[in-house]
């Protein structure tokens, strides 16, 4: 769909559904099964979160094979399926802080030996605490991953983060005080338990 009056009609509508409290997969699919226009639909979704046109119309242009798998009546499962392939994900722009804390957990996350693609929003909203916590959690099975080199990402990450006030400041201290003693005892080979 060009940029126009209709889509315009329908990025207000979706931006006043989203309002009301329904969420991204809930709006496509009404929108969906009313115009019968998935594309239209889900850029209308798109743009009503915030995501930028031309980052919204690549996301689009790559789920439109997508939609050839679907017949109408199916709109629930595509909704379903644009937002596991983080479709209508508004990435957040961070400071130079902020990205230095994403690199970090980044690396962490690559010395880990991966982690959860259901994580992968995480990174790109700037769910920073949300990672540094659950990555504070990891334990090492032989042979895998880089303990030394994500625990040291892991301690610079928790010191950047700590520094912010927040409601979770008990669990950040307690995950920095376990990163510290992690990245420590790896000096001796061993890995301490929580």
């Amino acid at each position: 769909m060009s940029h126009g009056e209709g889509e315009d009609n329908l990025v207000l509508e979706a931006r006043e559904m989203l309002a009301t409290g329904r969420d991204e997969e809930e709006v496509f699919a009404e929108l969906a099964a009313r115009t019968s226009d998935w594309g239209a639909s889900a850029l209308a979704v798109c743009l009503a979160l915030g995501v930028p046109r031309t980052d919204a119309e690549a996301r689009i242009r790559e789920a439109r094979p997508l939609f050839d798998e679907f017949e109408v009546g199916e709109e629930d499962l595509v909704a379903m399926l644009l937002a596991c392939g983080h479709v209508f994900v508004v990435d957040r722009v961070l400071d130079g802080r902020g990205e230095r804390i994403r690199d970090l957990l980044w690396t962490a996350a690559c010395a880990r030996g991966g982690f959860p693609g259901s994580m992968i929003p995480w990174f790109r909203t700037g769910e920073l605490t949300k990672i540094f916590l659950l990555f504070a959690q990891t334990r090492f099975r032989d042979g895998q991953g880089s303990p030394p080199e994500f625990w040291a990402a892991m301690v610079t990450a928790g010191e950047l983060l700590a520094a912010e006030d927040g409601s979770d400041q008990a669990e950040m201290t307690a995950g920095l005080e376990h990163s510290r003693a992690q990245a420590t005892c790896f000096g001796t080979g061993s890995q301490m338990r929580p």
